[in-house]
C-alpha cells in the first residue's frame, strides 16, 4: 500500500494544532487534533504522537489491545503533564488511529475526527463522531449540510487527555474493525476537512488517484481551504495495491467499450468485402466457363 499526508494551518488560524503519523511498512496511521488553544494544543497532539508511536513500537497482544493501550497511554501523558504546568490545564486531543495487519484495519477512535473506507464504488464512514451535532447528523436528524453550518459543530464529548483514563474505560475510546482489501483506500481527516468539504466532493478528489497518494492528500487540504479555511487541515490517504480510483475503472471501461466496437465494425466490413469478393470471383470462373463451353460448340 501507498500513503501520504498534507497538513495546513488553514486560512484564518496561526498554529496549526493537527499533527499525524504515517508509517506503510508497519501499517500504522494517526491523525491528531489538538484542543486548548495557545501552544497546548499543539503540546496535545504532538505528545500523543509521540506516546502512540512509543506504545506501539514497544507493545505487545493482539491489534485491539495495543491500540488500546497507546490511546490510553497517550491520554494519561498529556493529562500528566496538563497537570504538572499550569500553562498546558485544559488541553486535550482527538483522534484517529488505523493499524493495518493481514488485510485487516483495527481503528481506534476519540472525538470527531473521521476515517472513512473508499471500496467497491462507495465511500463509507467508519468512525462516529463523539459530537451532539455529529450524533445527529450520523442518526439522520439533520442533513450533512445543516452539520457543517451548525454553530455547535465542533464541540465534542469525547476527548484524549482532560482526565485520567484506563483502555478498556465505558465511553473513551471506539473499536472498529473492517476487512482491507488490495483494491480498497482509507482517509482519516481532521474536522478542519470535513467541516468544509461534502463527503461527496471528498470522494470526487479520492477518485482521481493515479498512484499518488500526496497529490490526493494535498488536493483536499486545498480544496478545503479554497472552501474557507477555517480551520487546521489534515488528510491523511493510503491506498491499496489494487485501488485506482473510480474515474480510472470508468474511462477503462469506456476505452475497453470503444475497442470493442471499433473490432466489431472493422469485422463487419471485413466480413462485407469478403463476401463481396467471393462474389465476384465466383462469378468471373462461372462467366469464364460458359465462355469456353460455348466456343467449344462453336
Amino acid at each position: 500500500m501507498m500513503a501520504a499526508a498534507a497538513s495546513d494551518t488553514g486560512m484564518l488560524r496561526e498554529r496549526n494544532e493537527d499533527r499525524y503519523w504515517v508509517d506503510a511498512d508497519r501499517g500504522i496511521f494517526l491523525v491528531v487534533d489538538g484542543v486548548g488553544g495557545h501552544a497546548a494544543g499543539e503540546t496535545a497532539a504532538q505528545t500523543a504522537v509521540e506516546a502512540i508511536r512509543a506504545s506501539l513500537s514497544a507493545g505487545a497482544g493482539s491489534a485491539e489491545e495495543r491500540v488500546r493501550g497507546a490511546i490510553a497511554e497517550a491520554n494519561n501523558r498529556i493529562f500528566d503533564l496538563a497537570r504538572r504546568q499550569q500553562e498546558l490545564q485544559g488541553m486535550a486531543c482527538v483522534l484517529t488511529l488505523a493499524l493495518v495487519e493481514s488485510g485487516e484495519i483495527t481503528i481506534g477512535h476519540v472525538g470527531d475526527s473521521r476515517l472513512y473506507l473508499i471500496w467497491n464504488g462507495a465511500m463509507k464512514k467508519l468512525t462516529s463522531d463523539h459530537s451532539p451535532v455529529g450524533e445527529a447528523e450520523d442518526a439522520g436528524e439533520c442533513s450533512e449540510q445543516e452539520a457543517m453550518q451548525h454553530p455547535r459543530r465542533n464541540e465534542v464529548f469525547r476527548d484524549v487527555g482532560s482526565r485520567q483514563r484506563a483502555a478498556r474505560d465505558d465511553g473513551f475510546i471506539e473499536i472498529r474493525r473492517c476487512r482491507f482489501r488490495a483494491d480498497a483506500a482509507i482517509l482519516l481527516c481532521s474536522d478542519g476537512l470535513t467541516d468544509h468539504l461534502t463527503a461527496a466532493r471528498i470522494r470526487e478528489i479520492v477518485d482521481s488517484y493515479r498512484g499518488d497518494p500526496e497529490k490526493v492528500a494535498g488536493d483536499l487540504v486545498e480544496a478545503a481551504n479554497q472552501a474557507g479555511g477555517k480551520d487546521n487541515i489534515t488528510a491523511l490517504f493510503v491506498a491499496g495495491a489494487g485501488f485506482g480510483g473510480r474515474r480510472r475503472g470508468e474511462t477503462t471501461g469506456i476505452r475497453t467499450r470503444a475497442s470493442e466496437t471499433r473490432q466489431r465494425a472493422s469485422w463487419r466490413v471485413g466480413r462485407f468485402l469478403t463476401g463481396r469478393t467471393a462474389f465476384l470471383t465466383y462469378g468471373l470462373l462461372l462467366g469464364m466457363i460458359v465462355w469456353l463451353v460455348m466456343r467449344a460448340r462453336g
